[in-house]
């Protein structure tokens, strides 16, 4: 039997918006959204008696993206505050033009384009946008190949 191949997913935390953050990349991208709560664990699951609370039982434990586009994510127990620290960016590239503009598109609704999508010297197109929930986002369409 074939090992499966490894894989580099993006993890994302939410300080508490977990599921409206995730249902706005399902309207986005498309594919299967799965969201397991805290309150579906095994009572006693969770060491951390604040995961066990009433404020957090119905935050998301795991979410999980499944398409063209594949995001985990959860809420953060320890942090309700939870922001994007800037110091990452998720990063799409391919030649499919009509899709990936309108991934940039839909990103940009209620988020900030930092560049917006156009021409680069190296051929591609290229443009960067922080969404609504602080995750920054680069969309890289390929140039075709002659």
């Amino acid at each position: 039997m074939t090992p499966l191949p490894i894989k580099l997913n993006p993890y994302l935390f939410f300080g508490g918006n977990c599921r409206e953050a995730m249902e706005f990349y399902q309207r986005v991208f498309g594919g299967e959204l799965t969201l397991s709560p805290f309150s579906e664990s095994p009572e006693g699951a969770h060491k951390d008696p604040k995961a066990n609370s009433e404020e957090v039982k119905n935050k998301i434990m795991y979410a999980k993206l499944s398409g063209d586009v594949e995001l985990l994510a959860s809420d953060n127990p320890h942090n309700t505050d939870a922001k994007n620290t800037g110091q990452f960016s998720l990063s799409l590239e391919g030649a499919d033009e009509e899709k990936l503009s309108g991934y940039f598109d839909k990103l940009s609704e209620n988020g900030q384009v930092t560049s917006p999508l156009q021409k680069q010297f190296w051929g591609d197109t290229f443009g960067m946008v922080t969404d609504q929930y602080g995750i920054n986002w680069m969309m890289n369409i390929t140039a075709a190949q002659q």
